[in-house]
C-alpha cells in the first residue's frame, strides 16, 4: 500500500495549526501564571510579616497554601482550554488519593497537627521550646513538621502530629523568668549569715530585678546540711548569664565568709 504523503503533511498542518497551537499557548501561559503567582505570593507574604510580625509562622501557610491552590487552578483551567476530557482524570485522582491517602496516614496526622499548631500558636519562631524529649530554639514551623536548633547546634525535625499532642514548654513565651537555685552549708555554720550573703550576692547583680525581689531562705534540712534556696527574677534573655553567675559568685562569697559546702563522708572505725 502506498504512502500519502500529502495526507500525512495534511494532517500534522492541521494538527499544528489548531491542537499545536493551543498547547504552545497552554504552555506560555503557565508558565507566565506560575512566575506571577509566585512573586505576587512572595511580595504578600513579605508585607504581611512586616504588618503582623508576631504571626510570621500562620503568614508564611497561609501564603504557601495559596500560591498552591492558585497554580491548580490554572492547571485545571488550562486543562478545561484545551478540551480534554477530565472524567477520566478525575476517576485517575480519585483511585490515586484512596491509595496516597492510605499510604500518608501519618503524614495527614502531621498536617492536621500542623494546622493545630498555627492555630492555637503554642510557640513561635525564634521561641525556646522542650517538646517530645528534646529542648531547642524554634526556626521553623512547617505544615508537617517543625525544625528546632538545640544549645549544641544540632538541628531537631520534629513531627507535627506528635508535637501538637504532647507537652509543650514555653521557656521565652513571657518576658520575665525566675532564676532557682539550692545551696547546702553545714549545720556547723550561721545559716542566717549565709542567706544574707546570698541575697547580697543577687542584688549586687545588675540584671537580677529588684521587683519582683529576690527570695531567700530554708529549702530542707539535709542529713548532713541545710538547704537554702534563691529565687531571683531576671528579664528572659539574661537567665543563663544570671543562673550561672549565682552559682559562681555564691560559691566564692562563701569561701571568703568560711562558709562551708558540705560533701558525703564515711568515717571507717578499725577494731583492733
Amino acid at each position: 500500500m502506498d504512502w500519502n504523503w500529502d495526507s500525512f503533511w495534511a494532517a500534522i498542518s492541521e494538527w499544528c495549526a489548531n491542537t499545536g497551537v493551543k498547547i504552545l499557548i497552554a504552555l506560555i501561559i503557565l508558565i507566565i501564571s506560575f512566575t506571577v503567582i509566585n512573586v505576587f505570593t512572595k511580595r504578600m507574604r513579605k508585607r504581611a510579616e512586616k504588618k503582623n510580625k508576631e504571626n510570621k509562622t500562620v503568614v508564611k501557610t497561609f501564603a504557601y497554601i495559596l500560591r498552591i491552590t492558585l497554580k491548580i487552578l490554572v492547571v485545571i483551567a488550562l486543562i478545561g482550554y484545551l478540551g480534554l476530557d477530565t472524567s477520566g482524570i478525575s476517576a485517575l485522582i480519585a483511585a490515586l488519593g484512596v491509595g496516597v491517602g492510605l499510604a500518608v496516614n501519618g503524614t495527614l496526622s502531621n498536617f492536621a497537627g500542623g494546622i493545630m499548631i498555627i492555630m492555637t500558636k503554642p510557640f513561635r519562631d525564634d521561641d525556646y521550646i522542650s517538646a517530645c524529649g528534646y529542648e531547642g530554639t524554634v526556626e521553623d514551623i512547617k505544615i508537617i513538621h517543625t525544625k528546632i536548633r538545640t544549645f549544641d547546634n544540632k538541628v531537631i525535625y520534629l513531627p507535627n502530629g506528635t508535637l501538637s499532642t504532647s507537652t509543650i514548654v514555653n521557656f521565652t513565651e513571657k518576658d520575665l523568668r525566675r532564676v532557682d537555685h539550692k545551696f547546702s552549708i553545714s549545720y556547723e555554720n550561721d545559716f542566717g549569715k549565709a542567706k544574707e550573703i546570698i541575697k547580697k550576692v543577687a542584688e549586687e547583680n545588675e540584671l537580677v530585678l529588684r521587683d519582683p525581689e529576690v527570695t531567700v531562705g530554708i529549702a530542707a534540712h539535709g542529713q548532713n546540711s541545710i538547704e537554702i534556696f534563691a529565687r531571683a527574677w531576671c528579664k528572659t534573655e539574661n537567665y543563663w548569664p544570671v543562673y550561672n553567675y549565682m552559682l559562681e559568685a555564691v560559691k566564692k562569697a562563701f569561701d571568703e565568709n568560711g562558709i562551708q559546702i558540705p560533701y558525703n563522708q564515711v568515717d571507717v572505725h578499725i577494731k583492733q
